[in-house]
């Protein structure tokens, strides 16, 4: 799966009444500074000779060179007190995610003077920013090269990812939900209202013939996964095995082809009655593509994989899960399972992880069958209900209990009780995304820039404002 690159902009800012000699030099060290992230960097180079933001004629050529660009984010250095008026008419032009910042000050000259003031500053440019009704980040005051500013801006790096993710979502719909899972009701008029997230809805025919399309043609793709799937195949069902990634292939070239960053399918019972197959494993395979495909047609759990695939830059995978079962001696640890659709890049013991039959439908072909890997976890939902959206946000360890059929995990929190209630209370379902790494804060803070997305966190608040800052 290969990483996302972040596109961000670079426009450092300075005020007259301060030293116009530290501003510059306070631009070199952070522009010098911002070469260690794995980001584009878009700057003010060719708008003018010190290539700071600090008067007003600049104001459009900076809007156009950051539009032509195509940003994804917008970062203001305050190299001394800086100019909360031009940021802020800058900020609501791109209307993209806004970081504010600027490199503690210095000791006084002898005199007492001081040449910067950059947290003043940006006490200034918080308040502008609220009035323009811009959402912003703001990065604590910080010096230059700290560990706090490093990890602060990678922090809104995944931040911004999250947000690029859900901008202009396109997801393949394959079929309708299965009849009786009224709880995965979407409403697709709000979400291309609210959100601009597209579906694109096929029929189950459709991909039939696109797969009868895939084996016949044979191509490398097809191959590989056959050969990948032989090699963890626990059956010797040759037919299914063909099935299965000729299953995967189709839906890797349908979403390419419709330009689609997720796929959610009906799993079941249709697709047993005309492949005999189950799609589990071509969805775990798909997943690990870097496409987040998921079952029963779950449009809002495939908005919340991509999300949690977008938090991680691309250096996991998430799964989808169903919540099903306490564990019958831990309180407060919960199961995590579904058919056979979790990656097998995440299993615990992948010598023993096995592509086999599934026990729930009839012993149809197709499922992996393992547990997940140790770790921390970060888990999620995206849904909603009479209009009003909420991401549920909660983090996780891995432990200990019963072995289950299918792909599974067992997790632990702190509170389950509270977890219960938030999602039979609602606006959630039983189906979460989780990914592996502690990123509760990173999706707390990307709903500020997510129009009609609010929060909704099992952390407590405490805990959030400690790790941000």
């Amino acid at each position: 799966m290969k990483k996302n690159v972040i596109k961000l902009a670079y426009c450092p800012t300075r005020r007259d009444v301060f030293s116009r000699e530290e501003a510059m030099k306070f631009n070199e060290k952070i522009r010098a500074q911002m070469n260690e992230f794995d980001v584009e960097i878009v700057d003010l180079e060719g708008i003018n000779e010190e290539e700071l933001l600090y008067q007003d004629c600049d104001i459009p050529k900076i809007i156009d060179k950051f539009i032509a660009n195509k940003v994804d984010a917008i970062f203001f250095p305050h190299c001394n007190f800086g100019s909360e008026s031009r940021v802020a008419q800058v900020a609501r032009a791109l209307n993209v995610p806004v970081l504010i910042w600027g490199p503690r000050d210095d000791y006084p000259d002898n005199s007492g003077l001081r040449s910067r003031d950059s947290q003043c500053g940006m006490f200034a440019t918080g308040k502008v920013l609220r009035r323009h009704n811009v959402p912003f980040t703001y990065l604590t005051n910080s010096w230059v090269g700290s560990d706090e500013f490093r990890v602060g801006m990678q922090k809104f790096i995944r931040v911004v990812n999250v947000v690029k993710a859900v901008k202009n979502l396109n997801i393949l719909q394959i079929s309708t939900r299965p009849e009786p899972f009224c709880s995965v009701i979407c409403n697709e008029n709000e979400l291309l209202e609210k959100f601009n997230i597209h579906l694109y809805p096929i029929t189950l025919n459709d991909l039939a013939l696109k797969m009868r399309e895939v084996e016949k043609k044979a191509s490398q793709h097809f191959k590989d996964t056959v050969e990948f799937i032989k090699s963890i195949d626990s059956s010797g069902n040759e037919e299914g095995i063909l099935k299965v990634s000729s299953l995967k292939v189709a839906m890797k070239e349908l979403a390419e082809e419709y330009n689609c960053k997720a796929v959610a399918i009906q799993c079941w019972t249709a697709l047993q009655d005309m492949e005999n197959i189950m799609p589990c494993h071509a969805n775990a395979l798909l997943t690990e593509d870097g496409i987040p495909t998921v079952c029963e047609t779950d449009i809002h759990g495939a908005i919340t994989a991509v999300m949690m695939q977008a938090v991680t830059m691309g250096e996991s995978v998430p799964f989808f899960a169903d919540v099903t079962v306490r564990h019958p001696e831990n309180d407060n640890a919960e199961l995590l399972w579904h058919c056979g659709n979790f990656p097998y890049s995440l299993a615990k013991d992948k010598a023993k992880a096995k592509t086999g039959v599934s026990r729930y439908h009839g012993k149809t072909y197709g499922i992996g069958e393992f547990q997940l890997k140790d770790g921390n976890l970060t888990i999620a939902r995206f849904d909603g209900d009479h209009g009003e959206y909420n991401l549920l946000i909660g983090e996780a360890h891995t432990t200990e209990g019963p072995k289950n059929v299918g792909s599974y995990v067992w997790i632990e929190v702190d509170d389950w009780n509270k977890w219960e209630h938030k999602l039979v209370e609602g606006p959630y379902i039983h189906h979460v995304s989780g990914v592996y790494g502690n990123y509760g804060e990173i999706l707390h803070e990307a709903c500020k820039y997510i129009a009609e997305l609010k929060p909704d966190i099992l952390l407590s608040a405490e805990e959030i404002e400690r790790r941000w800052r």
